[in-house]
């Protein structure tokens, strides 16, 4: 079932800035854009670039005064979904070479500082079922709650909190499975049913494929509860929030107002 997606934003530049923008769907394997159109207002310079792990693409823009980001897509979304408990775990020396960053500590996530909860909360458990268990434990311990975190909120700010909005549920659970010891990297989607709409954070993890003798595959996994991984859209992926930000600008910038909707097409 395709998913349709509209999202514009606009923001302020009082002089020439240089902004990175990530808001588009990605054009990878498991995903097909079926249509979609972008209306971007004039800027000094704009260039495409590609994205972390080549998972979608960046939009860097020099610009001044008012500018506005029209976007709209028709994606169909065409994923394995094998049922996440009954994934093994690949051992730290088995993983391919571009998974390692993502067991290290990173800006929002310091995954080194829950080893000793890890290890007591989730004893004897590994692999998906470790992931799993995870996931419940932070969707059953923690309350979504709009304007309690901003942009230097780190995981272990909401750990102690237990609080915050998708983009604190995915660093935790993104700090608790590197902390196992399973490569786990941060996802920016689109997905229908998301309260209240917006741009979507899920956690991605990396554990065994089973169709392949010795390899793996990346699995998302969503503590909110809010977004279904088979019809979830990916934008893009990094270490944590700081890497897939849908805008990053390097200079001062006044947002103006965004609007984000996404629906299952008919």
């Amino acid at each position: 079932m395709p998913i349709d997606i509209a999202a514009s934003f606009s923001f302020g530049l009082s002089e020439p800035t240089d902004v990175l923008l990530q808001f588009e769907a990605a054009r990878i394997p498991e995903q097909r854009i079926l249509s979609s159109e972008c209306r971007l207002s004039t800027a000094e310079k704009l260039v495409r670039v590609p994205a972390q792990d080549g998972i979608g693409e960046r939009v860097w823009l020099r610009a001044e005064g008012v500018y506005e980001v029209e976007y709209r897509a028709r994606v169909s979304v065409g994923r394995m979904l094998p049922d996440l408990a009954g994934l093994d775990w690949l051992q730290p020396h088995a993983l391919p070479g571009e998974t390692v960053q993502y067991l290290f500590d990173s800006r929002y996530c310091p995954a080194t500082r829950f080893h000793p909860f890890v290890t007591a909360e989730f004893a004897d458990l590994e692999g998906g079922a470790l992931i799993a268990a995870m996931r419940d434990w932070v969707a059953g311990n923690f309350s979504y709650e709009p304007g309690s975190s901003n942009s230097n909120t780190t995981a272990l700010d909401s750990f102690v909190e237990r609080r915050g909005i998708c983009r604190d549920y995915t660093h935790v659970m993104v700090t608790l499975a590197r902390a196992a010891s399973i490569p786990a990297r941060y996802v920016s989607v689109y997905a229908p049913g998301v309260e209240p709409p917006d741009f979507h954070a899920v956690a991605e993890v990396f554990l065994a494929d089973h169709t392949i003798v010795g390899g793996g595959a990346w699995h998302l996994v969503d503590a909110t509860g809010m977004a279904d991984p088979e019809h979830m859209v990916k934008i893009g992926v990094g270490r944590d929030a700081a890497d897939v930000s849908f805008m990053t600008v390097f200079g001062m910038a006044e947002f103006r107002e965004k609007d984000v909707r996404v629906t299952l097409s008919p």
